[in-house]
């Protein structure tokens, strides 16, 4: 009798193991208040949510691709470059300095001033402050002297020689010949001197007024043709001065400033700009660039927004992002949530999107409900067009709103029966509603000091439950309701479940950290907090931290299951993406401890496409299961963490894969076993 033996290597592997991938498209996340190039590095400068806060970030190639700085808690306002020294203006904490392209940065002896401007003569650091004046530096930072000008708040600087150039915010443009022991105020009558830029003999000022030009040193000064923008940033490429303005994008000039060409990047607030040989580069509330001159635009950016909400319609996701000092707040993916685009709802605060049949609602901070019927291509407001709408919802034939409390009244919950047309008040008043969710008839709302209310009549009526946690999240799979609760004093957060349409609620295992939002899928629970996304596969028994990817774990404020997909919305990193099937990856069937390791059999067997494969581990141990074809080739990594003790579940969802023989093996400590397995197409 022969016996064959079947004998394959394993390769090395050729798919990643899954994780949380940063998806590409959502840029922005604050105003860009400050560009520098050095050599290859482009570095911009972006504050965030508010001017006090912001991050320094950096690209190797153009500005196609950007990473943080270890300055990545500052506003950069401003740059200098001396040779190796970078030095960078921040908001509030004066001036930092780096001598390795940014890799680390140093707080200079000027440590506690908002830096608006720098500039740099040789070995003379010139630095523009709030309030203060002008400071310099000799020593390329070590020490720093105010001069003369010591209680005006100065935007911007230019230095030529002996002459420094100082316009301020308010007062006018000064000149210094003697290194800022005196000043004199220049004949130039305007009050914001926000830019200025020197070309030889040719000194720009950009103002509240246009631009502005001398030829005397400042003795004089001419206004140009581009006189109806506000000029905010200058810069200098040979002949060649680019001007970004307040609403017109980039103006461009050839002959120094004598003749303007609008670009075509021409609708934005070019706060800061710089250029490099063909490249010029624009900060606005994305960052754009151009490697032709400034003949053509395109935006790259940071991805570093922060995402509130999510809603699917049809093929199409969109996503709503904080508007704070930002320009665009809903995108939309036709891909799943791969790659992203500005939808066509410029310029609006959108908190919340929601749908209503072929309807696509937005709401929004101070302007109600804008509402789309063409899958998100136009856009029309509500009559509902003043309040702050921070939920949406439909049920039945209507769209439920879940108005905030402002000075114009106490927060509500409303509705529309009639597309937006007219809106009438709902039984629940004087309650500010962050969540809504919709089973059949029955409407469930969360509320930030009096738990969760319900409505049987499609949220024209309401009771309030037992549940009296604050609801950031409520999310329905099948007949079961799951909320995601703040955490706060007097009230406990975690995940809660009700198995009786909200009549009573059950605590989840998860019960000890804030939940911001909370999705659910059969049997599946992942809920996105502060440290991260938790999952659970046995209904809130026990849950699992599911970071790979992250680094660090994000903060996550909004969640989204679309297809085999999950999109998580983060705090200042955009939007995240993981197949559904990688977080699942593993269901625990029970807690007991078995006694040795094992691997049992798939089923079915042969299958098509899906089967399972039940292990069991008797202690805390780094777990692998691979997959192989017949040439050894690894096809698929099915589980790769750590597990405690206990009897577990993977499934292998082998649709990409063509009919044949695989095999699947399981590491784990000193134990490793291998099995075949028949896939039937």
């Amino acid at each position: 009798m022969k016996r064959l033996f079947f004998i394959f290597i394993m390769f090395a592997s050729m798919s990643a193991n899954g994780q949380w991938v940063q998806t590409n498209g959502i840029f922005g996340g604050g105003s860009i208040g400050s560009i520098a190039v050095v050599g290859n590095n482009v570095y911009a400068g972006t504050c965030r949510d508010s001017p006090s806060f912001g991050c320094l970030f950096r690209s190797t190639n153009n500005g196609f691709n950007w990473t943080k700085t270890a300055l990545d808690s500052q506003y950069v306002m401003s740059f200098a470059i001396n040779g190796e020294y970078i030095f960078a203006g921040t908001n509030r904490y004066g001036v930092y300095l780096s001598t390795n392209n940014g890799l680390n940065w140093s707080q200079t002896e000027l440590n506690n001033q908002s830096i608006y401007s720098l500039s740099s003569n040789g070995n003379n650091i010139y630095a523009g402050t709030w309030d203060s004046g002008v400071y310099f530096s000799t020593n390329n930072g070590l020490s720093w002297s105010q001069t003369a000008m010591n209680s005006t708040a100065i935007y911007s600087l230019a230095v030529r020689g002996n002459n420094i150039f100082a316009g301020t915010w308010g007062q006018g443009l000064y000149h210094s010949t003697d290194n800022g022991s005196s000043w004199t105020k220049v004949a130039l009558n305007i009050n914001f001197i926000y830019s200025l830029a020197i070309n030889g003999n040719f000194i720009f000022a950009g103002s509240s007024n246009g631009l502005f030009m001398s030829t005397n040193n400042g003795l004089s000064w001419t206004q140009t043709t581009l006189n109806n923008e506000s000029i905010w940033s200058l810069t200098v490429y040979g002949n060649t001065i680019y001007a970004g303005a307040e609403t017109g994008g980039v103006y461009i000039s050839t002959n120094n400033g004598i003749l303007w060409t609008q670009s075509p990047l021409n609708d934005k607030f070019v706060r800061s700009i710089a250029v490099n040989n063909n490249w010029v580069y624009a900060g606005s509330r994305a960052f754009y660039l151009s490697s032709n001159y400034g003949s053509s635009w395109e935006v790259t950016g940071f991805n570093n927004k922060i995402v509130i909400d999510f809603e699917a319609f049809g093929d199409n996701i969109f996503a709503a992002t904080s508007y704070n000092y930002d320009s665009s707040s809903l995108y939309i993916s036709y891909n799943n949530g791969a790659t992203w685009t500005e939808a066509t709802l410029h310029n609006t605060k959108v908190t919340t999107v929601a749908k209503l049949g072929n309807i696509i609602c937005a709401g929004t901070a101070g302007d109600g409900v804008f509402i789309s019927t063409n899958n998100g291509i136009n856009w029309s407001q509500t009559a509902l067009n003043y309040a702050y709408v921070k939920s949406l919802t439909g049920s039945g034939n209507n769209i439920l709103a879940g108005v905030l409390t402002q000075q114009s009244g106490p927060g509500s919950l409303i509705y529309s029966s009639n597309n937006g047309v007219n809106w009438a008040s709902t039984t629940l008043f004087n309650n500010d509603v962050y969540s809504l969710a919709v089973k059949g008839n029955l409407v469930f709302a969360g509320t930030t000091g009096n738990g969760v209310y319900r409505s049987t009549d499609n949220g024209l009526t309401w009771t309030q439950t037992v549940l009296d946690k604050f609801a950031n999240s409520i999310t329905i799979s099948g007949n079961t309701i799951y909320a995601g609760c703040f955490s706060g004093v007097g009230y406990s957060g975690g995940v809660y479940l009700s198995t009786d349409d909200g009549i009573s609620w059950t605590q989840t295992a998860l019960n000890n950290r804030p939940v911001n939002s909370v999705v659910a899928k059969e049997n599946n629970i992942i809920a996105g907090t502060d440290d991260g996304i938790y999952l659970s596969t046995n209904n809130g028994l026990t849950w699992t931290q599911k970071n790979q990817g992250f680094n660090p774990a994000q903060r996550i404020l909004s969640l989204l299951i679309s297809n085999n997909y999950v999109l998580a919305g983060t705090l200042g990193y955009s939007v995240w993406r993981r197949e559904l099937s990688e977080i699942v990856g593993v269901q625990n069937l029970s807690t007991e401890t078995p006694s040795v390791f094992s691997l049992s059999q798939n089923y079915p067997n042969p299958f098509n496409p899906m089967t399972k494969i039940n292990f069991e581990i008797p202690k805390s141990s780094g777990v692998k299961i691979t997959v192989f074809d017949m040439t050894g080739k690894e096809v698929a990594v099915l589980v790769n963490e750590t597990l405690q003790a206990g009897t577990y579940q993977t499934d292998w969802d082998a649709s990409a894969f063509p009919s044949g023989v695989y095999f699947y093996r399981i590491q784990a400590e000193d134990y490793s076993k291998t099995k075949k397995m028949m896939l039937v197409r």
